[in-house]
C-alpha cells in the first residue's frame, strides 16, 4: 500500500494545484469582464504640437533570418513618424549569409533618408538580452520599441502607442500579437488559441488590476530610463523580457497593456520549430520563478494580492509538470480506485476537481467570443477548438515539463531562437528552411511511447471492477492519447 499512497498523494496535491490555477485564471477572467466596461480615459502625448513628440529608437534584433529579413525591413521603413525622431537599429548576430542580404537592404533603405543601422558583435554573449543591451549604448530615442524578425506592425503603430507614455510613471507598452498565419495547420491554430488567451485574458486580466504583467518580448516599447533604473537587460534566463519586466515593476515602473493595438506575426509552421520555442518559454519561466520568487514576496511596496498573482504567473510553466503527473498517475489510479473499496469517499471528493476543467473551459470561450464573436455556431466551432487545444497541449506535457524541471534546477542551455518561415499559405514550403531541425530528439520516442500507455488506459476502462468497467477516465486518455500521438507523429514525419 505504500506506492498505492505515495501516487495517490503526488495525484492530490498535482489536481489542487491545477485547481488553484484554474481559480487564478477565473479571477483574472472577472478582472478582464470588467475592465472591457471601463472607458481608457489615459493621458497622452499631443502630436499636434511637434515638442511633444518623443525621439524613438526601433530595434531589431536577429540572427540568421534569411528567409523574413526583406519582409521585415521593408515593412518596418513603412512606419509613420517624424524621420528626424526616429532611428532604426538592426542588431544582428547572424552567421550566415543573410549577413550581406541585411547589408543591402539597409543600404537601400538609408538612401531613402531613413535612420538605420547595421550594429554587428563578434559574439553572441547574452543572446538577445546582450544583443539589446548592446544597442541602447548607442541609441539616441527616449523610448525604445523591439520587433522580432517576424513582426508585422502596421503603418499608424508608433502613433497608437507612443502617445501613451505621456503619464511620467508608464515604463513600457506591450501590444496585443495577431497571427498572420492562424488557419495555416492545425499547428497553427492551437498556437493561436493558447496565444490569444494569454494577450486577452491574463494580460488584460492582470493589468486592469494593477498586477504584474509582462513585457512580450515584441511588439512593445520601453521607456529607456525605465530599462536602465531596472538593472538592464540580462542575458542569464532564456526569457530576458520576462526577468526585466519583473525587476521594472518590482521598482515601481507601471504596465500598459493595448489590447486593441494588434501586431500581426507568424507563427512557427512546424513542429520543431513550435517545440524550440515551448522549451525556450517554459524553461525561461521556471528560471524566473527562481530568480524573481524571494524579490516579490520581500517586497514591501507590493500588495498581497498581486504577489500571489505574480507568483502563479511565475509558476504558469510548471502548471505542465502537474498536468503531465496526473497524466501519468490516472491510469495506476483507475486499478488504485476499484482495488481499495474502503477509498471511495476519497475519489468521490477528487471528482470535485473536474470543475477545473469547466474553469478553464468557460475562461476561454470568453477569449473566444472576443476575438470570433459569439452565437450558437461559433460556441459549437469553440468547442472543436478548446477540446482540440486541450489534446495537444496535453502531448506537449512531457516535453514542456522536461523544460520546466531544468528551469528549476538551473541547468543552462544556448538560446534557441525558433525559425521563421515567411509562409505565402503554400503548404509545404517550410520543407526547404535550412534552419529546422532535422533529427527528432529522444523525448520523441518517450512521446511515442505514451500515447500507447494512453492506449492501455483506454483498454483498462473496460476490465476494472466488477461492474462491467469503469469509464470516468475514459475521455481524459482518449484526449491524452490523440495529443500525443499528434505530437509524436508529427515530430517523426515533418523532418522531411
Amino acid at each position: 500500500m505504500v506506492i498505492e499512497y505515495i501516487i495517490i498523494i503526488i495525484y492530490s496535491l498535482s489536481l489542487l494545484l491545477i485547481f488553484m490555477y484554474a481559480l487564478a485564471q477565473l479571477n483574472l477572467l472577472l478582472n478582464y469582464l470588467k475592465a472591457r466596461k471601463k472607458v481608457d480615459n489615459s493621458e497622452k502625448f499631443n502630436f499636434s504640437n511637434t515638442n511633444e513628440i518623443p525621439f524613438i529608437t526601433i530595434q531589431l534584433p536577429v540572427y540568421n533570418e534569411l528567409y523574413v529579413m526583406e519582409r521585415l525591413l521593408k515593412n518596418i521603413a513603412l512606419l509613420e513618424y517624424p524621420r528626424e525622431k526616429l532611428e532604426i537599429q538592426v542588431l544582428d548576430d547572424s552567421t550566415d549569409e543573410s549577413v550581406e542580404i541585411t547589408a543591402k537592404l539597409i543600404k537601400e533603405i538609408q538612401a531613402l533618408g531613413i535612420d538605420i543601422q547595421h550594429t554587428r558583435r563578434s559574439n553572441r554573449q547574452g543572446f538577445k538580452a546582450g544583443a539589446l543591451k548592446e544597442g541602447l549604448k548607442t541609441a539616441k530615442g527616449e523610448f525604445i520599441a523591439i520587433f522580432d524578425a517576424d513582426f508585422l506592425p502596421e503603418p499608424d503603430w508608433l502613433y497608437k502607442t507612443v502617445p501613451y507614455f505621456k503619464a511620467p510613471e508608464i515604463g513600457v507598452i506591450q501590444t496585443r500579437w495577431g497571427h498572420i498565419n492562424r488557419d495555416y495547420s492545425t499547428l497553427t491554430k492551437i498556437q493561436a488559441f493558447a496565444l490569444d488567451a494569454h494577450f486577452t485574458l491574463e494580460q488584460v486580466g492582470r493589468n486592469s488590476q494593477g498586477h504584474f504583467i509582462n513585457f512580450n518580448g515584441t511588439a512593445g516599447l520601453w521607456r529607456k530610463e525605465c530599462i536602465y533604473d531596472a538593472g538592464n537587460w540580462e542575458g542569464d534566463t532564456l526569457t530576458e523580457d520576462l526577468d526585466l519586466s519583473y525587476r521594472a515593476q518590482l521598482k515601481n515602473w507601471k504596465f500598459k497593456y493595448l489590447e486593441n493595438v494588434v501586431t500581426p506575426a507568424e507563427l512557427p509552421v512546424v513542429i520543431s520549430a513550435a517545440r524550440s520555442q515551448q522549451f525556450r518559454w517554459n524553461k525561461g519561466g521556471a528560471e524566473n520563478f527562481q530568480k524573481m520568487m524571494k524579490r516579490v514576496i520581500k517586497s514591501k511596496n507590493v500588495p498581497f494580492k498581486t504577489k500571489i498573482h505574480s507568483l502563479l504567473h511565475l509558476l504558469n510553466s510548471s502548471m505542465f509538470t502537474c498536468i503531465f503527473l496526473v497524466a501519468v498517475l490516472s491510469v495506476p489510479m483507475l486499478y488504485i480506485k476499484n482495488e481499495y473499496a474502503h477509498l471511495k469517499i476519497y475519489f468521490y471528493v477528487m471528482s470535485f476537481f473536474v470543475i477545473s476543467s469547466l474553469i478553464f473551459f468557460v475562461c476561454y470561450w470568453f477569449m473566444f467570443k472576443a476575438i470570433y464573436g459569439g452565437g450558437f455556431v461559433k460556441f459549437i466551432k469553440y468547442i472543436g477548438s478548446f477540446f482540440t487545444f486541450f489534446s495537444i497541449a496535453m502531448g506537449f506535457s512531457l516535453h514542456n515539463t522536461i523544460a520546466v524541471l531544468e528551469g528549476h534546477l538551473g541547468k543552462k542551455s544556448e538560446f534557441i531562437r525558433t525559425p521563421k518561415f515567411n509562409i505565402n499559405g503554400l503548404k509545404g514550403e517550410w520543407k526547404s528552411n535550412k534552419y529546422i531541425k532535422k533529427k527528432p530528439s529522444f523525448h520523441v520516442i518517450l512521446e511515442g511511447l505514451l500515447a500507447l500507455y494512453f492506449v492501455f488506459g483506454m483498454y483498462s476502462a473496460f476490465v476494472v471492477g466488477d461492474q462491467g468497467g469503469d469509464f470516468g477516465l475514459f475521455p481524459f486518455h482518449l484526449m491524452l492519447f490523440i495529443g500525443y500521438s499528434y505530437v509524436f507523429v508529427k515530430s517523426i514525419f515533418s523532418k522531411v
